[in-house]
C-alpha cells in the first residue's frame, strides 16, 4: 500500500528550527520528485520546496528560500524539510507529495496527511 507519512511538526517559538520528515512507502522512492506544500486556515495550498530524483535539484518559494532547506535520503525512503528561523506567518499543516516532476499541485499524484507547524511565543 503506497503510503507517505509525515512526522516532526509542533509548536516552536518564533526563530525556532523544526524538521518535518517524509517516510515513503510502498513505492520506488528514488524515482519521484517530492515536494513539500503547506496550508494555513482559510488559505490556498502554497508549494514550498522540492527535491527532484534525477539529480537533486531543489526548489524553494521565495517566503522559505535562505531559510528552509530540503533533502532526501533514498536509502531509507525518506524526505526532510529543514525549517529555521520560524515565523509566525510559517504556520500551518506541511504535506509531502511525490510526483514525476516539481511543479504545481496537480504534478503530484501521492500525499501524504500532513503534520501541523504552530509558530507561536
Amino acid at each position: 500500500q503506497l503510503q507517505l507519512v509525515e512526522s516532526g511538526g509542533g509548536l516552536v517559538q518564533p526563530g525556532g528550527s523544526l524538521r518535518l520528515s517524509c517516510a515513503a512507502s510502498g513505492f520506488t522512492f528514488e524515482y519521484y520528485n517530492i515536494g513539500w506544500f503547506r496550508q494555513a486556515p482559510g488559505k490556498e495550498r502554497e508549494g514550498v520546496s522540492c527535491i527532484s530524483s534525477s539529480d537533486g535539484s531543489t526548489y524553494y518559494a521565495d517566503s522559505v528560500k535562505g531559510r528552509f532547506t530540503i533533502s532526501r535520503d533514498n536509502a531509507k525512503n525518506t524526505a526532510y524539510l529543514q525549517m529555521n528561523s520560524l515565523k509566525p506567518e510559517d504556520t500551518a499543516v506541511y504535506i509531502c507529495a511525490a510526483g514525476e516532476s516539481c511543479g504545481r499541485a496537480t504534478m503530484y499524484g501521492y500525499w501524504g496527511q500532513g503534520t501541523q507547524v504552530t509558530v507561536s511565543s
